[in-house]
């Protein structure tokens, strides 16, 4: 492998080199602006998310990747799978919407569980917290690709392949020219 990429690497001048360079750089900057193009078009942080665990089966499995918005003016249902970030945790949940408890000045909180679950999810809220706002939800689930997400919990439990992965892709753009 290495000794096909060092040969096309003497094969190429200086200003070749350079323009391969800038190619992966543009790559990398179109990536970057399609993410935060996508954050404004669905008002939500995070517009993709991977379900990690099979605790919204049947709805959706582990690796399924779920397209996300976040408006502020759309009210929370009893009923809507979302996505929601509790204090303390890194990684977001994915769960129903099963209760909302409005309070009496107009603001609406909401419970949520998850349907492979047995019981609701005030288990992972932060200490004291009973109910999550708005605040907390990163979106809700608009559609989904199935399994696609296994690549990235792959990439996340074995962090190897994930490094393989990216200099493998590296080097892929950095030899071939066109």
């Amino acid at each position: 492998m290495f000794d096909g990429f060092i040969d096309d690497l003497k094969l190429m001048n200086k200003r070749q080199v350079l323009y391969q360079v800038l190619y992966f750089g543009m790559m990398i900057s179109t990536t970057i602006m399609i993410w935060k193009g996508l954050k404004v078009f669905t008002g939500s942080e995070s517009p993709i998310a991977v379900v990690s665990s099979d605790s919204m089966e049947p709805a959706f499995h582990r690796g399924d990747i779920l397209f996300l918005t976040n408006y502020e003016d759309e009210p929370v249902r009893v009923g809507e799978i979302v996505v929601f970030k509790i204090e303390g945790r890194d990684i977001p949940i994915v769960h129903r919407v099963i209760k909302l408890h409005e309070k009496s000045n107009g603001t609406i909180k909401f419970l949520t569980k998850g349907d492979n679950n047995n019981v609701d999810d005030r288990v992972f809220y932060a200490p004291g917290q009973h109910w999550l706002e708005k605040s907390d939800m990163i979106g809700r689930a608009r559609g989904f690709l199935p399994y696609i997400g296994m690549i990235i919990i792959l990439t996340k439990e074995y962090p190897i392949v994930k490094f393989a992965a990216l200099i493998y892709l590296g080097l892929n753009v950095l030899v071939h020219r066109k």
